[in-house]
């Protein structure tokens, strides 16, 4: 992504322009998130837990949902699959913003909470298995 003047939410759509060419194909194929394995070899994210957010958003956390802080942060998990076209989602909504913060954050939150507290190496296996079907899926890459 490329900064714009008067730009100033980390809110990104599909039609985002500070998305470029390369980067569009990039996320739309998932291999933006290559580098992070780098993260969980060092130990510092896991294949599978909830997504690590922007700045402010884990600040918004409160009570029981604080407890997604206390696992390391994942390249996958459940809210990953269900929002794998969140920007698309964003795109058709009339505030991206907004529906963001009354929509989609609260539904990540309350899925990885749900996976935070029903934790186990099953459901890991079965949460990288379903990324990898979605990736895959025909049709996907647009």
């Amino acid at each position: 992504m490329r900064r714009l003047d008067g730009v100033t939410t980390t809110v990104t759509a599909g039609t985002d322009p500070r998305i470029t060419r390369v980067g569009g194909w990039l996320r739309r194929l998932k291999i933006d998130e290559l580098p992070q394995l780098v993260n969980v070899v060092l130990g510092e994210m896991s294949i599978v837990g909830p997504r690590p957010d922007v700045a402010g958003w884990a600040d918004l956390l409160e009570g029981p949902d604080r407890v997604v802080l206390s696992v390391r942060p994942g390249i996958t998990g459940p809210a990953s699959v269900a929002f794998r076209h969140e920007e698309d989602m964003l795109d058709a909504a009339d505030d991206p913003e907004v529906y963001n913060r009354e929509v989609i954050w609260p539904e990540k939150v309350r899925l990885n909470r749900n996976y935070v507290e029903g934790w186990s190496l099953r459901e890991d296996v079965r949460w990288i298995l379903a990324t990898v079907t979605s990736v895959l899926a025909r049709g996907d890459s647009r």
